[in-house]
């Protein structure tokens, strides 16, 4: 997807990939030592698809409603990347370790690009 900006969302856009998000909040509540194996597993696939870990924190503070024990914010080459991540072969036989011991959501966000 290219670029958009805040005055036009898919208005006015240029040739550059928009940079992908992948953002979780989740608390842990099954085997913590199964949930390690995913958080092991789960970092050299992130690498393979450009990713960089932005956020992981334990305990973030809330201002707004009620979070995950734990905040997740990954940045991709683009979304189509993040998404590439997630279909995996790799990852899918890793994420069960995750939500069969988490609760919680995770989503997928493009990059806001601000107007110029």
């Amino acid at each position: 997807m290219a670029r958009s900006t805040i005055d036009s969302p898919g208005g006015e856009c240029d040739d550059r990939p928009m940079p992908g998000y992948m953002i979780a909040s989740y608390t842990v509540s099954g085997n913590e030592d199964e949930f390690a194996i995913y958080r092991e597993a789960g970092l050299p696939i992130l690498k393979k698809y450009g990713a960089e870990v932005l956020v992981a924190e334990e305990n973030a503070q809330a201002r707004e409603g009620k979070p995950g024990q734990h905040t997740v914010v990954v940045k991709f080459p683009s979304k189509e990347a993040a998404n590439a991540f997630y279909d995996s072969e790799e990852y899918q036989r890793v994420l069960h370790y995750r939500t069969d011991n988490s609760s919680g959501w995770l989503v997928m966000c493009d990059e806001l690009t601000p107007p110029t």
